[in-house]
């Protein structure tokens, strides 16, 4: 029988220290030299931005000040708009860009949603993708383009054939009455609704991926059918998220300002129906801030800047919560 082998002695490799004893063959002290130089660079860029908030605000504070000695809160209720004589109200075009952006989400949110839901429930793998992009691609066209598409495509045909179809139906109503002109609220709201379609959408896409399988596959183990398990399952748990992004479309709708120029018809005036023309601060501020002569007129135009600065900013920031509360940085599931 063959004598054993010795063992040869295991070599024992020296591991590198760990814990505090590695922070020097780390880093050195040029290291920590470049560290601190890059926390203080991106603490800056923070500031940079609430800096630039905090001058926004303040520049658009002191040029409307005449504006606010002149007028007080009375600005906001006058319904008078006389650069000739001084007499300064906002309220036609408070009311303009309201009913112009309810409009536009009565008009949006169904088909927003709807699409959401297709695309994440409904849509075959193949066809999700490209659905989405050209979704998508709808909020990167400029403004301008949706207004030239508007005047040549959009206002003829509400003028030769959707208002004189409304007026004869549901002109009762006092909404759809006055002669079709194609140029007014009615004209506004709808190119609005077209361009918050894809915001409202995707915000929409994206809760809807976060809400839990398991959720869908309860609901469809109770028995329930597809269309119940959507509502209940689906729908019931992202609804904060969907009014977040709900919201979001208002914030767009409140502030976009060249498309809705070009077909509003731009009268500072209250009227009932929504063939009437209309004018929203945005439009005003585009069409007479460069021709605005005189302290008070300049000033008054500054406070309806100020003031659709803070409404969107307050829009903007409730919907960014509401989403918050439904996606809490959860990760979409597996399909896009």
């Amino acid at each position: 029988m063959p004598a054993p082998q010795p063992v040869e002695a295991t070599k024992v490799r020296s591991l590198p220290p760990t814990g505090r004893q590695a922070g020097p063959l780390l880093r050195g002290g040029s290291g920590e030299t470049g560290d601190q130089i890059f926390k203080f660079a991106i603490l800056m860029c923070g500031l940079a931005v609430l800096g630039m908030l905090g001058l926004i605000v303040y520049e658009l504070m002191l040029r409307s000040g005449p504006s606010w000695h002149a007028f007080g809160f009375k600005f906001f209720a006058g319904s008078d708009w006389d650069p000739v004589s001084e007499k300064f109200g906002a309220l036609p075009f408070i009311y303009g860009t309201l009913v112009s952006s309810l409009l536009a989400l009565i008009i949006a949110v169904p088909l927003a949603v709807g699409v959401a839901v297709f695309t994440t429930e409904m849509c075959p793998t193949a066809l999700r993708g490209p659905l989405s992009f050209f979704v998508e691609l709808l909020a990167a066209i400029p403004s301008v383009i949706y207004g030239l598409w508007a005047m040549f495509v959009l206002v003829p045909l509400l003028s030769g054939y959707v208002q004189p179809f409304l007026a004869k139906t549901l002109g009762w109503t006092g909404l759809f009455s006055g002669p079709p002109y194609g140029i007014g609220m009615l004209a506004a709201g709808i190119i609005l609704a077209i361009m918050i379609i894809p915001i409202i959408s995707s915000i929409t896409r994206e809760v809807l991926m976060v809400v839990p399988q398991h959720q869908r596959e309860g609901v469809l183990a109770l028995g329930a059918t597809r269309w119940e398990m959507i509502r209940v399952g689906v729908l019931r748990n992202a609804r904060a998220g969907i009014v977040g992004g709900i919201i979001l479309g208002l914030g767009r709708a409140l502030g976009e300002t060249m498309a809705v120029t070009m077909v509003i018809g731009n009268r500072p005036e209250i009227a009932k129906s929504l063939f009437a023309p209309g004018y929203t601060m945005a439009s005003v501020l585009a069409n007479e801030f460069s021709e605005a002569t005189g302290d008070v007129y300049l000033s008054a135009l500054v406070e309806i800047g100020l003031a659709l600065f803070l409404v969107t900013i307050i829009v903007n920031a409730l919907a960014q919560l509401l989403v918050w509360s439904v996606t809490r940085g959860q990760p979409a599931r597996g399909h896009v």
